[in-house]
């Protein structure tokens, strides 16, 4: 990794109206970052427009005129990118940006190619729902028995990655599948994969959580999927 890497954000986001700009001023905050760059993936509760009105030199939106998904929307981002490290963000404020440091660590010091921020090894989180705690660590045991991986947490948002690896990665899911498409793939290229710690702030359906029962179904059939096929 070179001197001075530049960091790019990704961040997907589609109907996040009350969360999106500050999740933006808390990722510009860590005085970290080379460029933002936000996906609206169709939104119509308002998010668009309040995009918009929003300037920053460092920010690009880019916008889909129809909702296509989180893995249309990274696989958008990822084509846009101009840094040497790549981080996923999502648009919700269940994950915090200070934590940056700690998840490129590994990168910058030359031990890690990818690096995921796990919410199940001791960071401060949220105690939300058990079936949601449980559907986790099986699509995660899951998935690890294909990639021979020991992975926590495969599903976490925050993945971060040298851009010279993700530049190798041509994502086909559209949905949540995504995640366990990048870990099949990142693993099928012998990454060296790290994990760190992360705090989580999740939040319920009452406040506008998206991921239900039929993504997890999805994410076996994709899990299954992307151990066989590119």
């Amino acid at each position: 990794m070179k001197e001075n890497p530049r960091l790019s954000v990704v961040i997907p986001v589609y109907n996040e109206k009350n969360t999106i700009l500050k999740v933006i001023e808390c990722v510009l905050a860590t005085g970290l970052v080379h460029e933002l760059i936000v996906v609206d993936d169709g939104s119509s509760d308002g998010t668009r427009e309040v995009l918009d009105a929003f300037k920053h030199p460092l920010v690009r939106v880019i916008k889909h005129e129809k909702n296509a998904g989180k893995g249309a929307a990274l696989k958008t981002g990822f084509a846009q990118v101009t840094g040497d490290i790549v981080v996923i963000q999502d648009a919700d404020l269940e994950y915090d940006p200070r934590e940056y440091p700690i998840l490129m660590a590994p990168i910058l010091e030359g031990k890690g190619d990818v690096v995921y921020g796990t919410r199940f090894a001791g960071g401060t989180h949220r105690v939300l729902y058990f079936w949601h705690y449980v559907g986790n660590r099986l699509l995660t045991l899951f998935s690890n028995m294909l990639t021979n991986l020991n992975l926590t947490d495969m599903e976490t948002c925050y993945k971060i990655f040298r851009a010279d690896v993700l530049k190798k990665i041509d994502i086909k899911s559209k949905r949540f599948g995504v995640e366990p498409e990048l870990t099949a793939k990142v693993a099928r290229l012998h990454c060296r994969i790290y994990e760190v710690p992360i705090s989580y702030y999740g939040r319920d359906y009452s406040e506008g959580k998206k991921i239900g029962w039929r993504d997890g179904l999805a994410a076996m059939w994709h899990i299954l999927k992307f151990r066989f096929s590119k």
